[in-house]
């Protein structure tokens, strides 16, 4: 990864760049008075509510409630990060994006390290076209030239030193970082792929960011070998074939995340162009952000062997904190020892759809596998299942699909809701973060919005505020940036948090409306700190109570109540 964005730049970048102009490239606007207006990308709808202000450089819809600047447009529209949408304004511009250092940041990527890449896979493809053999392999899986073609599938050649030699410009330390090369025990370095069917994997700026080889014949060594970590390839949150997914088709109704490089190619040839992979690793919640960044529904096909189920309940475990009531996640279960590839060619596209059709819902599976075996008729089959059940609810994130999953739990174990038990470990520090944190996410939301508002706030409540929360928690950070940085803008707040855990959540945060004006924010900032100072004050006393009470130390705890002027032996 790069370093940070320099703020400067992203506010000279939105100074240079006309809102109009990034949006009508995406979407037809038509002249409406001072503004212009269309009809909403983000919700479907016959009559245009969408404006965009080319004074306040803003758009808004009155549908959906979607607004933002034009990066916000980007973000949302071609389904991309924040810093990939500051590298695409900067690219309409022709200016390359600045990276700070420092140490908070992390080193910067040598720019040749992309154009190495696709060094090497034009290397590999010509190579393709001088096999026979490797052809002759690509027929035989009965894929034709043209697929071969829009996936970039190449061929890396048997021997040791063959991209050194058709890249003598290159260093092979540079190679080495592009993890093109790799050393053996004397540090002699020497290609990491030979005699592998070659994909290239890319980022969705189509940029190639690593390769995955396929061994050719039965030569020593894994069937499958990947790119190592490199600064630009982390295979934990790579997906291969999404830059060609979003390529054929406009909008990613849904997602289908198989196995392998060749489930992947066999369903584009046969039509199926909105299937990725995941690189050889478990889909992880990194790869759950990103797939439900890119479409609502996502549907893993897995074998319905063991191994298989395995897989998936692995992927649902990871996949819960990513859920919410706008994102579908199920689970198609193939014939034992069948993947996409092999039935799509046996059944065609329309056997595979019937698979697709039938796909059961993440939560459904959940649920039909933790009660698996108990007696939901006994009471000691339900007190079971609901001990099973609750500690994946708790990864389901707060709203309406959480509590639709509570309220299912609750009906299969005849407990009320409230009774439904709770995780004992940790237990006072999880009664006090429940008790704040309505208050706490009101107090982000605000901030995220119009941080400027934090200075009206009584700077004993600030300074007081700041030291109870001391940056322990995403709200506690922010506080500190905005107070350290009193010109900060909701721009420069999702910059500098980019690549912090819960940025996802921020970036979603800054996309609810406020709803009320600078006015009222600004006493309902004032009000939220005031409570949830209190609340905190509180909840550490309680805690420290808690402590004693459970502690030895009896003169401890006498001397406790004395200064609080209750005698207490």
């Amino acid at each position: 990864m790069a370093g940070r964005i320099p703020q400067s730049f992203i506010n000279d970048l939105l100074d240079r760049v006309d809102i109009v102009d990034v949006i009508d490239r995406r979407m037809t606007l038509k002249k409406s008075g001072k503004n212009y207006s269309g009809l909403c990308p983000f919700h479907d709808e016959k009559t245009p509510s969408f404006s965009v202000s080319p004074d306040k450089q803003f758009f808004h819809c009155f549908g959906c409630q979607e607004s933002g600047t034009a990066l916000t447009f980007i973000m949302n529209f071609d389904r991309l990060d924040f810093v990939e949408a500051v590298e695409s304004l900067a690219q309409q511009l022709g200016v390359e994006v600045p990276r700070e250092q420092g140490r908070s940041y992390r080193a910067k990527i040598d720019p040749d390290i992309y154009a190495v890449l696709a060094q090497a896979e034009k290397f590999y493809r010509q190579s393709l076209r001088d096999s026979k053999e490797a052809i002759e392999y690509l027929k035989g899986r009965g894929l034709s030239g043209e697929v071969a073609r829009d996936f970039g599938i190449g061929y890396a050649p048997e021997g040791w030193q063959n991209l050194e030699q058709a890249m003598p410009d290159v260093s092979p330390k540079t190679l080495l970082e592009a993890g093109l090369l790799t050393t053996s025990e004397s540090g002699r370095s020497y290609d990491r792929f030979r005699h592998r069917i070659i994909f290239p994997i890319r980022d969705t700026r189509g940029r190639v960011i690593g390769f995955g080889g396929r061994i050719l014949g039965s030569d020593d060594g894994p069937k499958y070998l990947n790119s190592p970590e490199t600064p630009v390839f982390h295979k934990g949150a790579e997906l291969y074939g999404l830059y060609e997914a979003r390529k054929a088709l406009r909008q990613l109704d849904r997602l289908l995340v198989v196995e392998g490089y060749m489930d992947v190619v066999a369903l584009a040839q046969y039509g199926v162009a909105n299937a990725v992979a995941t690189l050889g690793t478990a889909s992880g919640e990194a790869h759950f952000q990103k797939l439900f960044r890119h479409s609502d529904e996502v549907i893993c096909c897995f074998d319905g062997d063991n191994a298989g189920r395995q897989a998936a309940w692995k992927a649902l475990e990871n996949a819960l904190p990513t859920l919410n009531e706008y994102r579908q996640l199920k689970f198609a279960f193939l014939p034992d020892g069948q993947d996409p590839d092999s039935i799509i060619r046996l059944k065609g596209k329309s056997g595979l759809q019937s698979f697709i059709d039938n796909a059961v819902p993440g939560l459904e599976f959940l649920l039909t596998r933790l009660s698996q075996g108990l007696d939901l008729n006994s009471i000691d089959g339900r007190a079971r299942f609901a001990g099973l059940v609750q500690p994946y609810v708790e990864k389901v994130p707060e709203g309406v699909l959480k509590a639709l999953l509570q309220q299912k739990v609750a009906q299969m174990t005849g407990l009320q809701r409230s009774n439904v038990p709770a995780e004992r470990a940790n237990k006072n520090t999880k009664r006090a973060s429940g008790r704040v944190k309505g208050v706490s996410e009101r107090l982000l939301s605000i901030l995220l919005q119009r941080p400027s508002l934090w200075q009206t706030v009584d700077e004993e409540v600030r300074n007081r505020l700041r030291q109870a929360l001391d940056g322990s928690s995403v709200v506690g950070e922010i506080v500190a940036y905005i107070d350290d940085n009193a010109s900060a803008d909701v721009e420069e707040l999702l910059v500098y948090f980019a690549d912090h855990a819960d940025a996802a959540a921020l970036r979603e945060q800054v996309g609810i409306p406020l709803e009320i004006d600078d006015d009222a924010s600004r006493l309902e900032l004032a009000d939220v700190c005031r409570k949830l100072l209190s609340k905190l004050q509180v909840d550490k006393r309680k805690v420290a109570l808690q402590d004693l009470q459970e502690s030895p130390n009896v003169d401890e705890l006498r001397k406790y109540w004395q200064l609080r002027g209750v005698a207490k032996d």
